[in-house]
């Protein structure tokens, strides 16, 4: 009888777990459903989406960590050296391991970016025209974020595994990251913004998409970077003359539609209320009260804020001295290039004696001085989290106030739903100087070069202390050959590179800018040889060439292809 009834449960048991098992599950849906045209739109915009699903432990919004901070723009900043010691590794390279978990994080989700635009492109093929007619922008759109996550990868890693919409899923496991080599990997990335800035129009409706300008934008930079011939020793060996040409051609054709130009104060690229101005390329599109319990805010930014009350945390991102007392102008009003380090103003904290470049109050929150141009919030010390460690400043650009309609608190953490530029048309104007310097045609590169200046010498109406005084002693001059110089073409070199460095400081770009160059061996050498015996953290920092010019393909990644990954030069 036990036996029956044993049986009879047994046969129960099975007859109902299949009658669970062939229920269609909730919140799922098919591949095929999602090849309809509502659907495939759907998996366009989720591609737009990856361009700001960063997270703060490993940010691609703007690549502090690893452009400002291995750049010797800011320092990692927050409670010392053991906050988020992966950064600190960055941050003195010769501590820095294959194993860092940030790098491989930081990996990964780039590539989850570039799944979405894969999936969104396989779908885009397959879809009928007459079914939807928007086709061709669309996979343009998605070619310019293929494009775009990939120029981060190659920027960041040099060597990394090529995927497109056209390979099976199957395949990933045999692709190597040696499949292309570095001028074959830049052809895939110049290909796929070539291809958007044929396939898109001048302007869209939605501002937040791609136009041709801003494809023929990034095709420009994406081919300055290829003319830098590298070998594989990361050691620049030549620069490519027809490639500069092109960069030429294609800022020419940017600059000629007069869809931009420059704010007349350099305030208004970084202020929620002037996002999307006519000085914005393209921009990442935040948003806030969007239905979602805390809005699409700028996560990368998250620990950039500075410790008082109205925050609270986490002090990251912290302007260096050596980036602050490049700001210093001479007598004539230009760029100390040889003798800026001293006197150290950031140690003396006095902005009088010396003149200086107002940039530097649009880029570094400093003590007594108003926060982001609001006098309610004044910066003082104690607003830094480890002023002994990194010093008592902030970084200002990413950063809102707390009366911001953008702001956002997300404890313990704080964000904005403020645009954030991936190209400016400042930008524009000085890839095409560079180009122009490097084909021995600086005279071309001055007005482009001397329009910055005069643009941030006018940007002084919101450097006011309290009292209402100005910040700082402000002197700018333009360059004037034959009067404060002899515009050579490698003073005019010396001029482009230090214009860039103050008109993008602390945005991400200052290390990739020397990797470019190759002197990034020699320039962050100089500045540790400074700047340690400054700041103490700094103490273990050396920068390894032919080695530290790319972050380490990650450990991980390396054991998940069994082997099949190579590991870049020096590691």
């Amino acid at each position: 009888m036990k036996k029956v009834l044993l049986s009879i449960a047994v046969i129960c048991v099975l007859a109902s777990c299949k009658k669970v098992l062939d229920e269609t599950p909730q919140g799922v849906v098919s591949d095929e459903d999602l090849n309809s045209p509502e659907n495939i739109e759907k998996m366009a915009i989720a591609a737009y989406s990856a361009l700001g699903n960063d997270h703060y432990t490993s940010p691609y919004t703007s690549l502090w960590p690893y452009g400002s901070v291995r750049g010797g723009d800011t320092y990692k900043g927050g409670d010392g050296p053991g906050d988020l010691s992966e950064f600190h590794l960055f941050e003195t390279f010769s501590l820095n391991r294959v194993d860092n978990g940030l790098t491989d994080q930081l990996w990964f989700r780039i590539y989850v970016g570039i799944g979405r635009v894969n999936d969104a492109l396989r779908r885009l093929n397959a879809v009928e025209d007459s079914k939807f007619p928007n086709k061709a922008v669309r996979i343009a759109e998605m070619r310019f974020l293929r494009g775009h996550f990939y120029f981060l990868n190659k920027i960041l890693f040099k060597y990394v595994p090529y995927i497109d919409e056209t390979m099976p899923k199957t395949s990933y496991a045999s692709i190597s990251n040696r499949v292309l080599t570095n001028d074959a990997l830049w052809g895939k990335i110049v290909d796929d913004f070539r291809a958007a800035a044929n396939g898109l129009p001048p302007n869209q409706n939605d501002k937040g998409r791609v136009t041709k300008t801003a494809a023929q934008s990034y095709l420009a930079k994406a081919l300055l970077y290829q003319a830098y011939v590298q070998n594989e020793q990361n050691d620049v060996t030549s620069i490519d003359a027809a490639k500069l040409n092109e960069v030429v051609a294609l800022t020419g054709d940017v600059i000629g539609t007069h869809k931009y130009t420059l704010n007349a104060d350099y305030a208004n690229n970084f202020l929620s209320q002037t996002e999307n101005s006519a000085e914005s390329v393209f921009a990442i599109q935040y948003s806030k009260d969007d239905g979602t319990p805390k809005g699409r805010l700028d996560y990368g930014h998250a620990l950039n804020y500075p410790m008082n009350q109205e925050f609270g945390c986490c002090g990251f991102h912290v302007p260096s001295h050596d980036l602050i007392n490049a700001f210093k102008t001479t007598a004539a009003g230009l760029p100390d290039f040889t003798n800026y380090s001293t006197p150290d103003v950031a140690a003396s904290g006095d902005y009088f004696t010396s003149s200086f470049d107002p940039r530097l109050n649009h880029t570094v929150a400093i003590p007594g001085n108003p926060y982001k141009y609001n006098s309610k919030y004044i910066f003082q010390r104690s607003w830094a989290r480890a002023p002994e460690v990194y010093g008592a400043f902030a970084s200002l650009k990413e950063a809102v106030t707390p009366d911001d309609p953008t702001f956002q608190k997300v404890p313990p953490f704080m964000s904005s739903s403020k645009n954030w530029d991936i190209i400016r048309f400042d930008d524009v104007m000085l890839f095409r100087a560079e180009a122009l310097i490097e084909l021995g045609r600086q005279d071309e590169a001055l007005p482009l070069i001397n329009d910055l200046r005069t643009r941030a010498g006018n940007s002084t109406a919101r450097l006011k202390q309290a009292n209402g005084q100005p910040s700082a002693n402000y002197k700018v001059s333009t360059y004037q050959p034959g009067v404060n110089c002899t515009w050579t073409q490698e003073y005019a070199r010396q001029a482009l590179r230090w214009e860039r460095r103050l008109e993008f400081a602390t945005e991400g770009y200052r290390f990739f800018d020397l990797v470019r160059w190759g002197v990034a061996a020699s320039a962050m050498n100089a500045y540790f040889a400074v700047e340690k015996n400054r700041s103490a953290h700094l103490s273990d920092a050396t920068f390894k060439r032919n080695r530290d010019e790319y972050l380490p393909i990650p450990l991980n990644q390396i054991n998940y292809s069994r082997d099949l990954y190579k590991q870049n030069t020096g590691w």
